[in-house]
């Protein structure tokens, strides 16, 4: 049966019933559709072979004969099908299928009155059967070896029949008629199933190729590396003679720097890999006067290897533009690493530089503001050195801040854990930050749970996190409210916290909240100085201890940050925290129950 006529009629449900017969394993369509064929012939056999047999020998034999007959070789031809399930070699499945037919057609043909015989068409049937299953003139030829093994055969078995039955043994029925019409029938089914399949391909087989109507070479490689065949695209797109890329010529041709890619690809092909897909530069015919070395064009290459057989095809496209992109973006790159080093050169310069004369200032408002060297005049002027001194400490701790961020982000900021009581830690945080607190009325209490015992890190790390969040949460606190320090072991991991009954942030203000020189801007914060670089400065030092900090917040309902960090210290080298800093520091947001969360 054919497997090519159009899925909706009832020839394409018989095709597919007859390839369900053919393994699962067989990839080839061509052998697919050999072996469906094949299944279909042999189903079918028999019940012609069988309604000749009874109208050539009716009335000499009786119908248990017949029935047992139709068993026999309905069993036989169904046996042969299933051997095509299990898939067992073809050409010995065919050629026993034609020896049976031979063997029944030739005695049939005999005792039905021989080649005047309507059912001589048979021997027909025979050459039509063989080239319809392998569609080949050699298969058509097998066949007509058969139909005439049939013509010799019958010939002494007509005469045996003659001896032992007379004139009537050989008598012509016009029933005879019903097989070959019958079979007529499904020739002109097959046949104009194959010649509309035909009309619908006629079309498409007017087209080109599909290799010279993409916009690519397609090369085809040995197993060896040697390239076979090349389209006609090449002398087009390379501007080279096909011939000129057989065999070597197309390795010659790619970079030195570039060979070891191509090599590696065809390896990987070669060990069963089904696609590779390397960037090459492929030096071309060039302008007049330019160099070897301008002549290189790049070019994306897709190796894809052959489902029956061990060569590869290679697909070649331009890809110049694509180049050019990634070679723009490594030098956006570059000059982004550049402006960053230059960067922290600078803030470390002018810090230093800054640095010196702070020292002068501090040292010398201290020793006037304790009146060293004799009372002030006016107390103005004692409120004046008051306020020299304040400022020039914040503004040194703001330069500490600037060079810690920068210290951070470039990974040169060098931590040392140790064990130490975070108790302790808290306790110090609470006695420097009590004074600060009592001057804005602002209650500062330690909600510390039971057996928080030791913890390994960096203590002025551990200590600088915790000073910072209770400077902001007393700073962004109104008179009357109260800052709590919080924390608890939850497993191997601290997690301590710093909530506040403070303004509270925005939502919108929470993207931003953490990057460097980033303050949240309202009526209530204007009121207060700042650098926007303590939780920078925080999340930093988060990271580094290998833990996570989160901010939960709403406007009018305070803040709180929470921080946490493994008990056993950090794990991560210092290379690795290099690599990480940045992308783990950046900000996301969660949102739940109206209270906007933040995740570092």
């Amino acid at each position: 049966m054919s497997l090519a006529t159009p899925r909706s009629t009832w020839r394409a449900g018989l095709g597919a019933g007859c390839e369900r017969f053919v393994h699962p394993s067989l990839a080839d369509p061509v052998e697919r559709g050999r072996r469906a064929r094949l299944v279909g012939v042999v189903i079918a056999a028999p019940f012609f072979m069988m309604a000749a047999f009874a109208f050539a020998c009716g009335g000499r034999i009786g119908l248990s004969m017949i029935a047992a007959s139709l068993c026999a070789l309905c069993g036989l031809c169904w046996l042969a099908a299933l051997l095509v399930a299990v898939n067992v070699r073809r050409e010995a499945i065919e050629a026993a299928a034609l020896v049976l037919a031979v063997a029944l057609t030739a005695p049939i043909l005999a005792a039905s009155g021989g080649v005047v015989s309507p059912l001589s068409a048979a021997v027909l049937a025979l050459i039509f059967e063989s080239w319809w299953i392998g569609r080949s003139r050699a298969a058509a030829i097998v066949g007509a070896v058969a139909a005439l093994a049939v013509f010799v055969l019958q010939l002494p078995l007509a005469g045996i029949f003659a001896a032992q039955g007379g004139e009537a043994a050989v008598a012509i029925s016009p029933w005879q008629w019903v097989v070959p019409l019958a079979y007529a029938l499904t020739v002109w089914a097959r046949v104009e199933g194959l010649l509309g399949e035909a009309r619908t391909a006629a079309p498409d087989d007017a087209e080109p190729p599909l290799e010279t109507r993409i916009d690519a070479v397609v090369a085809r490689i040995a197993p060896g590396g040697d390239v076979i065949d090349v389209s006609d695209q090449a002398a087009r797109l390379f501007n080279l003679p096909p011939e000129l890329l057989l065999g070597t010529g197309l390795f010659d041709r790619i970079h030195v720097a570039d060979r070891v890619a191509w090599l590696c690809a065809l390896s990987d092909l070669r060990e069963k890999a089904v696609h590779a897909r390397i960037d090459m530069r492929l030096r071309l015919p060039g302008a007049a006067g330019r160099g070897a070395s301008d002549n290189y064009r790049h070019y994306d290459v897709e190796f894809m290897r052959e489902r029956n057989g061990q060569d590869v095809v290679a697909l070649m496209r331009e890809n110049g533009d694509v180049a050019a992109l990634r070679a723009e973006l490594a030098a956006v790159a570059e000059q982004a690493d550049s402006n960053e080093v230059a960067k922290n050169r600078f803030l470390a310069v002018v810090s230093h530089e800054l640095r010196t004369p702070l020292n002068a200032i501090l040292g010398f408002s201290d020793m006037l503001a304790h009146e060293m060297f004799g009372p002030f005049a006016d107390p103005r002027q004692k409120e004046y050195v008051g306020l020299i001194h304040e400022s020039g400490n914040h503004l040194l701790s703001v330069v500490n801040s600037i060079l810690d961020v920068s210290k951070i982000e470039s990974g040169a900021y060098a931590i040392h854990p140790e064990p130490f009581a975070f108790a302790d830690a808290v306790e110090m945080c609470r006695s420097m930050m009590a004074h600060q607190a009592a001057a804005k009325s602002v209650s500062l209490r330690i909600a510390l749970a039971p057996a928080l015992g030791d913890i390994c890190g960096d203590r002025r790390a551990i200590q600088q996190i915790l000073i910072n969040l209770v400077s902001n949460a007393v700073k962004f606190t109104p008179e009357g409210g109260s800052v709590v320090i919080g924390a608890r072991r939850v497993g191997q991991r601290l997690r301590f916290w710093v909530s506040d009954t403070g303004i509270g942030i925005a939502p919108e203000d929470l993207k931003g909240l953490g990057q460097p020189f980033t303050q949240v801007q309202n009526e209530y914060t204007r009121q207060f100085e700042g650098a926007g670089l303590g939780l920078s400065l925080v999340k930093g030092l988060v990271v580094l201890h290998d833990g996570s900090m989160s901010i939960e917040s709403a406007p009018g309902e305070g803040t709180t940050v929470t921080v946490t960090v493994p008990v056993a210290g950090p794990h991560s080298t210092m290379e690795g925290m290099r690599r990480d800093v940045a992308e783990r520091t950046e900000p996301s947001n969660e949102a739940g129950d109206g209270t906007q969360r933040k995740t570092a």
